[in-house]
């Protein structure tokens, strides 16, 4: 599977920069919480400099959204494009079925304050969350139907239900990394971390994680 790490080049100007530093406190502390003072002093430029550029406040968060949606759909075109052209193989299967979590730690560095800051975006009902959302739903269900014509994946007899299910695992995952990371060391952010969740949740997705009780078993039983 190809990376999926965003192609996007580095913008390094103070625009970028203001930008940049507002992402880390929002993901941090939430907007509301944030001033604009606060970050013009972080990003280490006036107060005056980040409303030339951005207008007010409301039009940095804006900035910010997009800028997170623009790489949010970077991450999503690269996979839809690697899993369509690995569907039909089991390497391509296996890909399919965590790719979401591998996008995440190939794509962001430990101590980026994305995932963070999608974790406010998804929980608070912002427009750029369910929009990121839609998308991510929308190729899980590609993927899944692929998948089940290449003979790899069950047919589902509610195939939005089961992508539904598959995509929650993954976000699931990732909205609770911190609580993962401190209670059993899985930090999903690390390529060791998402190597390790990874292996079980594929044998979790290929074999179940439960076995049917045996009746000749029960029957010994009475």
């Amino acid at each position: 599977m190809r990376s999926a790490t965003p192609a996007r080049p580095p913008d390094l100007t103070a625009k970028a920069t203001i930008r940049e530093v507002a992402l880390g406190l929002f993901a941090e502390r939430g907007a509301d919480a944030v001033t604009v003072r606060e970050i013009a002093g972080a990003a280490g430029v006036s107060p005056a400099l980040v409303l030339h550029h951005f207008g007010s406040k409301d039009g940095l968060r804006a900035a910010v959204d997009e800028a997170v949606a623009a790489t949010f759909e970077d991450i999503v075109d690269a996979l839809g494009e690697a899993g369509l052209e690995g569907a039909l193989t089991d390497e391509g299967a296996e890909a399919g079925a965590r790719s979401l979590g591998e996008a995440f730690a190939a794509s962001f560095p430990p101590g980026s304050p994305i995932p963070g800051y999608l974790r406010r975006l998804l929980l608070s009902g912002d427009p750029t969350g369910d929009r990121i959302f839609a998308r991510w739903f929308e190729l899980s269900e590609r993927l899944l139907a692929d998948l089940e014509a290449a003979g790899v994946a069950r047919p589902s007899g509610d195939r939005p239900a089961r992508a539904a299910f598959l995509l929650v695992n993954d976000l699931a995952a990732v909205l609770l990394a911190p609580q993962l990371a401190s209670t059993c060391g899985i930090d999903l952010l690390t390529p060791d971390g998402m190597s390790r969740w990874a292996e079980e949740a594929t044998d979790v997705y290929a074999r179940g994680a439960f076995r049917a009780p045996d009746p000749e078993e029960g029957s010994a039983d009475e």
